[in-house]
């Protein structure tokens, strides 16, 4: 009983005191309620729960710093607001320091407290070995799952942040107030850290989830190598691994932060990772995903058949993915969001679903000529003429509306791109109609298309659609009814080309960084890279040298995990952003009803992105009540 007065004491202290509340390494404000949490397995299984917690909110994809600055899809600046959108505004220079959106350094503005779920995790080991009735195998597989947990938090802080506070164990109750305010590590120690967190973590997780009705989402050893690889990927990249941008950024004892030379290894000991992760999935029978869905499918063709392989390869259902290695419990809850209008009762729904997600030229440009290379490389495709309108025929009738006029630049396409994106003219398989015959295409040139603008909140600023980030069996007519999917944070085609990413970062072209890069263009119905650069690409020879083929995979990943959440990431770390960020993101005139003047480039966002925007700003109470911390470069 003392210790629970005194740790009550403690808690009502910091309740009271106004800067003990900032501090990165108080005593949770549940501590009073330790001792009930960890009587049995039972209430210590809650408690576990509780340290995914965090995670499992890291779902809501308007908090994900990825998805929303990515300049992959732009929301238009709006009166009404439908959700926090504060995310999707960072790309216009909103960021400041006083208030930073998306905090996941203090928890504010959208953004969540990663120091105080890994507190939670240290606490549950801290206590793993009070609940008698726990075996021993079980509380190994516990632990394991928190130290992934606590080293997951520290690497999302990593990405965000650079060089971090590592919270290896929580502070006494009793410390005193000055040894609250900690150092942060150097940028390797941050890396290394979790990296032994997940070393640690590995052996002990199990191979499968076996009672998937009550532990799907638990995290497995497939998931954890997977997660692992990534995390030396991002260690391994431009940003992190002697950026000289940072080369001389200390913290108040003179410590540079960040490391000053080049290390190459760290691309190898990346591709080590990332081959043996794919070993470890492969073995438990993840494997591209090939089939095309069958419900709600009636008389398709085999063409749409494969274009429904693809767009099923996010959407169809957790248990039945075979791609999947990691996806959280809970669902994309957007889908009114992506969905073009496509019938005249659908515009009812405007101001509940306003289909106002717009995907900019630039990221539509991003998708292959169906010869498998950039349409501004392919030297059999029309790019000059590209905005030319241009008649809907037979050979395209997969994909385009036959008869209907749309862009030249929309025909001779890869298939992602009919599967990811919805455009004017463009075929929508799906929302209630079963038969290919009946499919319906979008219509969205002028205010008087069933898809065109309709106010100020439900208009689509550019004329694109994310249709990826729908369900073909979602259906939008007087009412909506939403197919709900869990949006992936790994899957087996992103962890191929990261592993040719960084065998090539490695050891530079060869037969198996090939192999793998063309593991996902075959299921896109496209040639192999050095087939298809060889015979159609104005620069033949692209593929064969380490700088080419760097470009290649960079885009082969943009193209296959677009709208996923993943490419901001990647665009960050390859230290890309602040290139795809300095060009005006464009879309149609879409007020226009005819298609000679709808087919003209308009400016919709003038990005703002700077070098110190690749890292996040620590918010100015903090570096002012820890005198320990330096605001992060540029800041």
């Amino acid at each position: 009983m003392k210790l629970y007065y005194q740790l009550m004491c403690l808690v009502l202290f910091c309740t009271a005191s106004i800067s003990c509340k900032k501090y990165l390494d108080i005593v949770p404000d549940n501590v009073g309620t330790l001792d009930y949490a960890f009587r049995n397995r039972n209430e210590a299984e809650n408690y576990l729960f509780g340290c995914y917690s965090t995670m499992q909110q890291l779902s809501e994809v308007t908090r994900n710093p990825s998805f929303t600055t990515s300049g992959e899809i732009v929301y238009p600046v709006l009166l009404a607001r439908f959700f926090t959108d504060a995310g999707f505004q960072l790309i216009r220079g909103t960021q400041t320091t006083g208030d930073p959106i998306l905090n996941y350094w203090s928890g504010s503005n959208h953004g969540l407290s990663m120091y105080k779920a890994i507190r939670r995790c240290n606490i549950m080991l801290e206590n793993i070995d009070q609940p008698i009735d726990l075996k021993e195998p079980e509380k190994k597989r516990w632990i394991a799952e928190v130290k992934f947990l606590k080293a997951f938090y520290h690497y999302y802080l990593i990405r965000m942040y650079g060089p971090v506070i590592l919270i290896k164990e929580n502070n006494p109750i009793d410390v005193n107030i000055e040894e609250t305010k900690r150092k942060r590590a150097t940028l390797d120690e941050s890396f290394e850290y979790v990296f032994s967190l997940m070393d640690e973590a590995i052996p002990d997780l199990p191979v499968v989830i076996e009672n998937k009705s009550r532990e799907f989402g638990r995290i497995t050893k497939f998931i954890a190598m997977s997660l692992k690889a990534e995390m030396l990927a991002t260690a391994a990249s431009p940003l992190f691994n002697g950026n000289p941008d940072y080369a001389n950024y200390k913290d108040k004892d003179g410590r540079n932060l960040f490391p000053s030379a080049y290390d190459p290894q760290k691309w190898r000991k990346a591709a080590d990772a990332c081959k043996a992760a794919i070993e470890e999935c492969e073995a438990q029978g993840i494997k591209l995903n090939d089939r095309a869905p069958t419900a709600g499918v009636g008389s398709v063709s085999d063409e749409m058949k494969r274009v429904l392989v693809l767009q099923a390869t996010i959407t169809q259902r957790w248990e039945e993915n075979p791609e999947l290695i990691w996806a959280l419990n809970y669902g994309f809850g957007y889908q009114g969001f992506t969905i073009p209008k496509l019938t005249t009762k659908a515009v009812s729904m405007a101001n509940t679903y306003p289909s106002n997600w717009a995907v900019p030229l630039s990221t539509a440009d991003l998708f292959y000529t169906d010869k498998g290379v950039p349409i501004n490389e392919d030297k059999t495709w029309d790019y000059a003429n590209r905005l030319t309108p241009q008649v809907g025929d037979e050979a395209h009738k997969h994909y385009i509306k036959q008869g209907y006029q749309t862009a030249k630049g929309h025909f001779n396409r890869e298939r992602r791109f009919y599967a990811d994106i919805a455009f004017d003219g463009g075929v929508w398989f799906g929302n209630g109609q079963q038969d290919e015959e009946k499919a319906y295409h979008v219509e969205s040139r002028g205010i008087f298309a069933v898809g065109g603008p309709k106010s100020l909140n439900s208009t689509n600023i550019t004329g694109y659609w994310p249709k990826k980030l729908a369900s073909y069996l979602s259906t939008m007519d007087e009412t909506f009814t939403a197919v709900d999917f869990k949006l992936p944070l790994i899957r087996l085609a992103g962890l191929y080309l990261l592993y040719a990413e960084t065998l090539n970062e490695a050891e530079g072209p060869g037969t198996e960084v090939y192999q793998y890069i063309n593991n996902v263009r075959e299921r896109a119905g496209l040639s192999g890279v050095r087939e298809s650069w060889s015979l159609y690409s104005k620069n033949p020879g692209k593929p064969d040298t380490k700088e080419g083929l760097r470009q290649i995979i960079h885009q082969e990943r943009r193209i296959e995990l677009c709208f996923e959440g993943q490419i901001g990431w990647d665009l960050r770390r390859w230290k890309e952003l602040q290139e795809v960020l300095s060009r005006p993101l464009q879309g149609w005139n879409i007020n226009e009803g005819e298609a000679v003047n709808y087919y003209r480039p308009q400016t919709v966002v003038i990005p703002v992105f700077g070098l110190k925007d690749y890292l996040w700003p620590i918010s100015t109470t903090d570096v002012i009540v820890n005198e320990n911390l330096t605001q992060n470069p540029y800041w």
